[in-house]
């Protein structure tokens, strides 16, 4: 790490969540502690011991896209053209006065097109192949969602999909950092997008026994670090942010909202789906975060917790936290904001990051609800509600692999102390 390494900062947030729209309607329900679960209308869950979900409901892609473009993309597609197209707009970003080989897409995606797939599988079955759609592959590969934000955008640099699963937008978020950190970009869109609620979605995960069968009151469901926690519940969503090398922001006026601090990434090497036992490769995703961005154990304050309400999840997390923080993981403030959405895999990181942004921005914690029967096991600061939060130095870590925020008036000052041009 050298000081003369660009600094990234966010200018912009786009995100459509079960619980709003734009980050704003995001950020009061979370903080009013508002659940968006309810029953499931996007499959048929008749079968299955999970009949609920965290849906984007009255989403309407059209006021984002024209009706024939909408019919050739998948809903996980349409849902980040949505918040990309926010995103931007909330920046103050005009694409057409940037050199557009400078501007990219980077975003995490697990599951593509599900739904798409299992229609057009049904058709095969039933009707034979070619009366599939046209369009079966732009519409169910991971890649389309960050292709088409680049088309709807005009963004012709750097451009990825990041699919690793719950840390798909995390690892775009890392990579979108390093691209703009080597020079290959100014700008870059990073984020990650889901909507795989679906039969052969729900039918995957109910096999492994991962959801949770609470259905008869879905806002109770999500119970992340809860004794009575017995699954997550399938949701979905994207956010998007704008992402800009600190110099490039300030030379256009643009108003920064936080900036990317540090990434790490680590892998288990392991058991196929179940955490490390001994949270070392989790713990040490976390403690390269802090190394990257050059920030100590002392000065985190904030934890956003990957925090999915499963069992064996928020036990081990809990292992991990502990194991680099120590007696410390019982002082700082950690809260899940699945308790309230649900586990959107691949966008869960992404919509972390937009809860993570706002919480510095607006000095506020959002709670952890359904907490309610404390865990030996997760016996960490998670409680149900917090006092107003002062002002942090650091909005701390989030997700599977480990980012670290600053605030804004942390990246301008150190900015004016070290840098020349404001010498």
């Amino acid at each position: 790490m050298t000081s003369e390494r660009p600094r990234i900062v966010v200018t912009g947030m786009g995100a459509m969540t079960p619980l709003g729209q734009t980050p704003d309607a995001f950020w009061a329900n979370l903080v009013a502690g508002k659940p968006g679960i309810g029953p499931m209308t996007l499959c048929d869950p008749t079968e299955y011991p999970c009949r609920i979900a965290g849906e984007v409901r009255d989403f309407d892609p059209t006021q984002y896209l024209d009706s024939k473009e909408s019919r050739r993309m998948a809903r996980f597609s349409q849902l980040a053209v949505a918040a990309g197209l926010t995103a931007v707009e909330s920046a103050g970003l005009d694409i057409s006065r940037e050199d557009p080989y400078r501007v990219g897409v980077v975003l995490g995606n697990g599951n593509g097109g599900f739904p798409t797939l299992e229609d057009n599988c049904r058709v095969l079955a039933e009707r034979g192949g070619m009366r599939m759609t046209p369009f079966f592959f732009p519409m169910v590969l991971p890649n389309m969602a960050a292709a088409n934000v680049s088309r709807y955008l005009g963004a012709h640099g750097y451009n990825a999909t990041a699919t690793t699963a719950c840390a798909s937008s995390n690892q775009a978020i890392g990579q979108a950092l390093d691209v703009i950190r080597r020079g290959a970009a100014d700008v870059v869109l990073a984020g990650g997008t889901e909507a795989g609620i679906s039969q052969l979605g729900l039918a995957g995960f109910a096999v492994m026994r991962a959801l949770t069968t609470h259905n008869e009151e879905p806002e109770k469901a999500s119970r992340p670090f809860d004794a009575n926690r017995d699954g997550f519940v399938p949701s979905e969503g994207s956010a998007i942010l704008v992402l800009e090398s600190l110099e490039h922001a300030l030379g256009r006026n643009a108003v920064i909202v936080g900036e990317i601090a540090g990434f790490g990434c680590t892998s288990d090497a392991g058991h196929l789906v179940q955490p490390e036992e001994s949270g070392a490769s989790a713990a040490e995703a976390m403690r390269l975060a802090l190394l990257d961005a050059g920030v100590g154990l002392q000065e985190v304050d904030y934890i956003n917790a990957h925090g999915t309400s499963t069992p064996l999840n928020d036990a081990l997390e809990t292992v991990a936290i502990k194991r680099l923080f120590g007696d410390r993981a019982y002082q700082i403030p950690i809260s899940s904001t699945k308790s309230m959405i649900g586990h959107s895999l691949g966008a869960s990181g992404s919509l972390e990051a937009v809860a993570c942004l706002k919480t510095i921005s607006e000095g506020v914690i959002h709670p952890t609800i359904n907490y309610q029967v404390p865990d030996p096991e997760c016996d960490f600061f998670s409680p149900w509600s917090f006092p107003t939060w002062p002002q942090p130095t650091l909005a701390g870590i989030w997700g599977l692999m480990a980012i670290t925020l600053r605030p804004p008036r942390l990246a301008l000052r150190q900015t004016r102390l070290s840098a020349k041009p404001w010498t």
